[in-house]
């Protein structure tokens, strides 16, 4: 049980075409491939992430600060490794205000993250049990959505084509996004959505806080009889707190936390009345260790958690806790070709519901090739 080896490998694919949300343009898809090495041979081995700007400095602290730092230790004791590694002295480390400095600090999250989510991925192969069982076993399936409703150079896409491909795919929801365009150019669009998913269809938008609190409050009134499932960082990024508890009172749900990295910040959105729904990011935030502690203080304030894409890990963590609400895939290969051809097999998807993989560990084993092929080299 004890870890021999940990090495952190950072992968970059350079996307064919600009995709363009609320407030941003991805043109790369990057990620950290981590292996968790036992002495008995287990290897776990898990991939997330997508921090383009930062991806060589996430995998340089893996492999010098956190991987001599847990040799020898047993994979079992995951709080006591997370803390050590919580407690290291880091270069990214420096003081300074929260809200503007919260990038360097996410270097060192996602670094814990790449070790403690590769670590579960080990004990799951080492006990012969799948990480959903481990962490709470709820629901051996978790509803899948697509997301969508990026715009290209030219404009918008044709939202009511996108739901006709998203459905005929098996798929029964959709995460849309807005914030780009005008307010009134976007309750169009979702209205659009709507009516080209029926009322069954499981639909979300998300702003990527673009939008002003008036911004956001005119456009939750313009959709509120449209039965959303989330509304999604309607905000700007400096009023997150008390902007979006503000959004929230005018009855559709709000969706938060992807970009949070502490579950200090996630209490604050509890606390204040800020979201009905936490969506953090367990290769952004420090890991699945992080992950159950905030899960577990959703539960106490009745909300429920989602998760930002990473399917390949989100379905156990979603399947694990009994507030799980849906898993996000991008199923067009172009926004991710890493999901389309990393995993040696993706879980299946039957009856829109993604089935939470019952091997042990995580349950994917990654193409070696493909590694091999995205392989940042220095």
């Amino acid at each position: 049980m004890n870890i021999r080896h940990i090495e952190a490998i950072p992968l970059l694919v350079k996307l064919d075409r600009a995709f363009h949300g609320g407030t941003y343009a991805i043109t790369n898809r990057a990620t950290v491939v981590t292996r968790v090495e036992l002495e008995g041979g287990v290897v776990g081995e898990t991939y997330g992430g997508d921090d383009d700007q930062n991806l060589e400095r996430i995998c340089r602290i893996v492999n010098e600060v956190y991987a001599p730092l847990l040799a020898g230790r047993d994979v079992r004791d995951v709080e006591r490794l997370w803390q050590m590694m919580w407690d290291a002295p880091v270069e990214y480390r420096w003081r300074g205000m929260h809200a503007l400095n919260v990038s360097k600090y996410a270097v060192v999250t996602q670094a814990i993250a790449a070790v403690d989510n590769a670590v579960w991925d080990a004990l799951g192969k080492a006990l012969k049990q799948p990480v959903y069982r481990l962490i709470g076993g709820y629901a051996g399936r978790v509803r899948a959505i697509a997301t969508g409703g990026y715009m290209n150079a030219s404009g918008s896409e044709d939202v009511a084509a996108e739901v006709e491909r998203i459905t005929s795919g098996g798929i029964t929801g959709m995460k849309l996004k807005v914030g780009k365009l005008s307010v009134e150019e976007d309750i169009e669009r979702t209205h659009m959505a709507r009516r080209a998913g029926g009322p069954d269809f499981l639909l979300a938008v998300d702003a990527n806080q673009a939008w002003q609190v008036d911004e956001a409050v005119r456009f939750a009134r313009a959709v509120r009889d449209l039965d959303l499932a989330w509304l999604e960082e309607p905000v700007v990024w400096y009023d997150q707190v008390e902007g979006n508890a503000r959004v929230r009172q005018e009855g559709v749900p709000i969706n938060l936390g992807q970009g949070e990295i502490t579950r200090q910040g996630c209490r604050d959105f509890l606390l204040r009345g800020a979201a009905d729904i936490l969506n953090v990011d367990v290769t952004f935030a420090p890991g699945v260790t992080e992950w159950r502690r905030i899960a577990a203080m959703a539960h106490s304030f009745g909300a429920r958690m989602g998760h930002h894409e990473e399917p390949q890990l989100a379905v156990h963590l979603l399947a694990g806790v009994p507030h799980g609400l849906a898993v996000e895939v991008f199923p067009d290969p172009a926004r991710d070709p890493l999901w389309a051809e990393l995993p040696v097999q993706r879980p299946a998807i039957v009856d829109g519901y993604m089935i939470a993989p019952d091997r042990p560990g995580f349950g994917i084993d990654l193409n070696h090739d493909v590694i091999e092929k995205y392989r940042v080299r220095g």
